[in-house]
């Protein structure tokens, strides 16, 4: 398969992105906080075609850093059976808004179920609430997929557990 190389954003149209941006998996989403230290955390996102959205709660720490130093990574990826990795580099911007931010409770009863995660907007919808909204228009994006992109990168003894054979 002849892909664009890392870091082309067309990497966003192929079939293992478009799989990763759609799943219900969390992501990491790498950072530099105000005192010059790395910051990693896992987040839930939403992929909207093309901006990835984080939901945040206004006032934390993860906000105040990133108003300061937004470029930021991302690392979407699956554990099962050959690695699928989904990278992503940018600079985020940053929406508040008063109440739950649409995406976020989208985000939530995605995970949840619909009823569990009615009642808990429900629960944190109060007056006073206020969410940041974190979007990512990647500027980099990089594919890491032993199946299409970098099979000969498969050592031989993972190929055969894996049951394909190949000495």
């Amino acid at each position: 398969m002849n892909l664009p190389p890392q870091g082309d954003v067309t990497l966003l149209d192929t079939p293992l992105a478009q799989r990763l941006l759609a799943a219900s998996l969390v992501a990491r989403v790498a950072y530099t906080s105000r005192d010059g230290t790395p910051r990693l955390i896992p987040v839930n996102f939403l992929w909207t075609g093309d901006e990835l959205v984080i939901g945040a709660f206004a006032g934390t720490y993860k906000i105040r850093d990133l108003r300061a130093r937004p470029d930021v990574a991302v690392c979407i990826d699956t554990a099962d059976g050959l690695p699928e990795v989904l990278m992503l580099r940018g600079k985020v911007t940053m929406t508040e808004v008063e109440g739950v931010l649409p995406e976020y409770a989208t985000i939530q009863r995605a995970g949840m179920g619909d009823d569990m995660g009615n009642a808990y907007l429900a629960a944190i919808d109060k007056p006073g609430l206020r969410m940041v909204r974190i979007g990512l228009r990647p500027t980099w994006v990089g594919v890491v997929d032993f199946q299409d992109r970098f099979p000969s990168r498969t050592p031989q003894p993972v190929r055969a557990a894996l049951g394909e054979g190949g000495e």
